[in-house]
C-alpha cells in the first residue's frame, strides 16, 4: 500500500511491551506499511511528539495510566490523522473506553491480526492523506503527483522541499522539530551538524510565502518550525 509518492504510509505503534510491539509491527510491516515502533519505556508523550506518521495504533491499557487520559492525549497528538486502539483483551468495555475518548476504531487484537490489519486498511482509506491529498485553508498539496498550490496558483517544489511542506502539513499548526524532520526528510536519526533544514526552510518559506497576504511557515524559537493553517490573527 502507497500512495504518498515514492514513501510508504508511516503506521506508528505503541505497545508497553516491547515484545509485542515487535511481533505487531512485523505484521503491519508484512502489509507494505511502513513501521515506526514508539518507545515502550518512556512514560508520556514525548517520543509521540516528533513523530512524522500518518496513522497512530497503540494499546493504553497500561498499569501507570487511565486508557482514557491516555486516549484522549493519543488523540491531541495525532490531530486529524487516524487513531486506532488495539486491546490484548477482546473487551467490549475496553473498546468503549477507546471510542468515548475519541478513537477512530477500537479492536481487540491477540488472535485477530487479519481484522486489525483491515481496519488500518480502512482508516488510511478515508483519510485525506491516503487520497494523496493534504492542506488547510488556501494550501493545497497533491501527494501522488507532487503539486502544490496555494491560493490557486501553482508553486514549483524540489523533492527536499516537498517533502518538508508534506510533512508540516501533517500536523498543522503543531511545531516539528530539527530532529523530527532530518529524520522524516533525509531518513538521518543523528545530527549531522549542518544547516540543512535551516537552510532548505529558507528556501521553502520564500516559496510558499512570498508575495501572499500572511505566513504560513513560522519558526518556533526553542523548538522547531510550524505550517499556520490561518493567519496569526484569524479566529480559530
Amino acid at each position: 500500500m502507497t500512495g504518498m509518492g515514492d514513501r510508504k504510509l508511516l503506521v506508528a505503534v505503541y505497545h508497553p511491551r516491547a515484545a509485542r510491539a515487535d511481533e505487531l509491527g512485523a505484521m503491519v510491516e508484512a502489509t507494505g506499511l511502513a513501521v515506526q515502533l514508539l518507545p515502550a519505556h518512556v512514560h508520556g508523550l514525548r517520543p509521540w511528539v516528533d513523530s512524522c506518521f500518518d496513522l497512530l495504533l497503540l494499546n493504553p491499557f497500561l498499569d501507570w495510566q487511565d486508557p482514557f487520559e491516555f486516549v484522549r492525549l493519543a488523540r491531541s497528538i495525532a490531530g486529524r490523522r487516524p487513531l486506532l486502539i488495539l486491546s490484548d483483551r477482546d473487551s467490549l468495555d475496553d473498546r468503549m473506553v477507546a471510542l468515548g475518548a475519541g478513537a477512530d476504531d477500537a479492536v481487540g487484537w491477540t488472535g485477530n491480526m487479519p481484522e486489525v490489519l483491515a481496519r488500518i486498511a480502512s482508516l488510511l482509506r478515508r483519510s485525506r492523506i491516503a487520497a494523496g491529498q493534504l492542506g488547510e485553508g488556501e494550501l493545497r498539496i497533491d501527494l501522488i503527483d507532487r503539486r502544490v498550490e496555494r491560493a490557486g496558483r501553482l508553486i514549483r517544489l524540489p523533492l527536499r522541499e516537498f517533502d518538508l511542506l508534506a510533512n508540516l502539513a501533517r500536523v498543522p499548526d503543531r511545531p516539528l522539530s530539527r530532529a523530527a524532520l532530518l529524520r522524516a526528510v533525509w531518513r538521518i536519526d543523528f545530527d549531522p551538524g549542518t544547516n540543512r533544514v535551516e537552510v532548505h526552510m529558507s528556501r521553502l518559506r520564500a516559496k510558499i510565502d512570498r508575495g501572499f497576504d500572511w505566513p504560513m511557515l513560522h519558526t518556533v524559537k526553542g523548538v522547531g518550525y510550524t505550517l499556520r493553517s490561518r493567519p496569526e490573527n484569524a479566529p480559530s
